[in-house]
């Protein structure tokens, strides 16, 4: 009797767990504003300083450069994943016009073991624009029904334009995923670390419009109206 007392109780802890996670996707509007269903499992997510970030707790960009360790409750080696980071905010909170911008996708990934998967997008922290407020950085595991050939071009880490406004849901419909099985989101604002991550994808901190010049594969600024 006391071990089903234990077990109960467990049971509705984990219960309380998962309404809490769909609140915290509602409250940060991650529900509806990438996906229609918040996951079940809470994604964690470990840097390479053995920082563990998430919850919607702001973070320092220069603290968020490496690539995150990724674990989530129910990760099956036999199974395959696809793993995606991409911020809803960009390029300013005020103005999402680039929503959803992608900083990370790896597909075909065998259990938890990301350095096995397939990457379609290489890691990139986040690299807010100054004066553009707190941003949303959002971490989304689907679970594939099985490994996947998948139909998506591979996004060159120096083309700024080819992150912008990749939509995580048109992603999933596309493939069948249905809603992502585990997730996080930290927040973050500008540091002195971001020109050089800006640099780095060919774009420039400014708080001007930044327009994207096609025939030099670099952008240039555009005086507002």
């Amino acid at each position: 009797m006391f071990t089903s007392i234990i077990l109960v109780a467990l049971l509705a802890a984990y219960s309380i767990a998962d309404k809490d996670l769909e609140t915290f996707f509602k409250d940060y509007k991650i529900v509806p504003d990438m996906i229609d269903e918040a996951p079940k499992e809470k994604l964690k997510l470990e840097m390479d300083n053995g920082l563990l970030v998430g919850d919607g707790v702001e973070y320092k960009p220069a603290d968020m450069m490496s690539i995150p360790i990724i674990d989530w409750p129910s990760a099956d080696p036999n199974k395959y994943y696809s793993v995606y980071m991409g911020c809803p905010d960009a390029p300013d909170s005020k103005d999402p016009r680039w929503a959803e911008s992608v900083h990370w996708l790896v597909l075909n990934v065998p259990g938890n073991q990301v350095d096995k998967g397939e990457i379609y997008c290489t890691y990139i922290g986040p690299f807010p624009p100054k004066n553009a407020g707190i941003m949303r950085y959002v971490y989304l595991v689907y679970e594939q029904p099985n490994k996947i050939d998948f139909d998506e071009k591979v996004i060159d880490p120096s083309d700024g334009k080819a992150h912008m406004n990749y939509k995580i849901r048109k992603f999933a419909e596309k493939y069948n995923l249905g809603a992502p099985i585990a997730g996080n989101l930290y927040r973050a604002q500008w540091d002195e670390s971001v020109p050089g991550l800006h640099k780095s994808i060919n774009l420039k901190t400014t708080t001007k419009i930044l327009v994207y010049d096609k025939s030099q594969h670099q952008p240039h600024q555009q005086q507002q109206p």
